[in-house]
């Protein structure tokens, strides 16, 4: 479901088409390393977003038929040109961790759902274009499917963002189910969290099942990968329920048994 802390890539996984191993992994290694730019180190939040522009003006040169100025950006290059894959989705994602070091709060889910159509879904529509089977349809199921994942992402990971300042939680909703920061800040899972939680896991739910069909839509080790990653997130979620939705103490984590129980769940609809 994913690889090491970038989510939604199956770059490792052996279901993966060999013919396409390489530009995901380009694509992978370009991601992982805005989003460390954007995450890791001691660097003041303009040096991240001098250094994410730097980023921008290589996507430049490859939308000007330039030769970019580092490797990571020449071999992302050779593949945008040999698969003929979209720009746009690649600027999504630098706008995206952009974001990431200037708000790190967000007033609704409207709020939210914009940051995740741009840190999340363009993954799914340049591995649709690599697959080729970027129809309009299917981008849909694929936008639900990694909307999804990234609210799975965030709910297992609130402690996490806390540390580093940033809660993807509704403040409205965080309001209307009456819990305050400091609640996340002490990790007090009471019944007004569990209730919030609950209702962000059914939403969340509920979104990965809209995109279900894409996984019966694409065919081969694509669609077997595709319904992999689909029950890994619903498997996530099963976990955080039976875990009475308190992530602080039991942070959900796919172990060797789940994978048995994802590909038992896997066949074909």
């Amino acid at each position: 479901m994913s690889v090491d802390h970038y989510e939604n890539f199956p770059v490792a996984s052996i279901l993966m088409p060999k013919r396409l191993r390489k530009p995901v992994a380009a694509i992978y290694h370009f991601a992982r390393a805005a989003d460390d730019i954007a995450d890791e180190g001691e660097l003041s939040n303009e040096q991240r977003l001098k250094q994410l522009d730097e980023f921008r003006a290589e996507l430049a040169r490859i939308n000007n038929n330039e030769t970019p100025l580092t490797p990571l950006f020449q071999n992302l290059a050779y593949e945008v040109r040999q698969h003929a894959l979209p720009m746009q989705p690649l600027y999504d994602l630098l706008d995206a961790f952009s974001q990431d070091v200037v708000k790190k709060r967000y007033a609704n889910f409207e709020e939210l759902l914009d940051y995740c159509r741009r840190s999340a879904n363009p993954v799914g529509n340049l591995l649709l274009h690599l697959y080729d089977e970027a129809t309009q349809v299917n981008l849909a199921y694929s936008d639900a499917i990694c909307t999804s994942l990234q609210l799975i992402n965030f709910w297992q990971d609130i402690a996490k963002d806390y540390a580093i300042g940033r809660i993807y939680l509704p403040l409205d909703e965080l309001a209307q189910y009456g819990v305050s920061e400091d609640r996340i800040a002490q990790g007090i899972s009471d019944d007004a969290w569990r209730k919030l939680i609950k209702f962000q896991v059914n939403r969340a739910r509920s979104l990965m099942l809209t995109g279900k069909p894409l996984g019966t839509i694409l065919t081969g080790r694509i669609g077997l990968e595709m319904r992999m990653i689909i029950a890994g997130g619903l498997r996530i979620l099963d976990k955080l329920e039976s875990a009475e939705y308190d992530m602080f103490h039991h942070r959900p984590v796919l172990r060797p048994f789940d994978w048995v129980i994802m590909l038992a769940k896997s066949a074909p609809y």
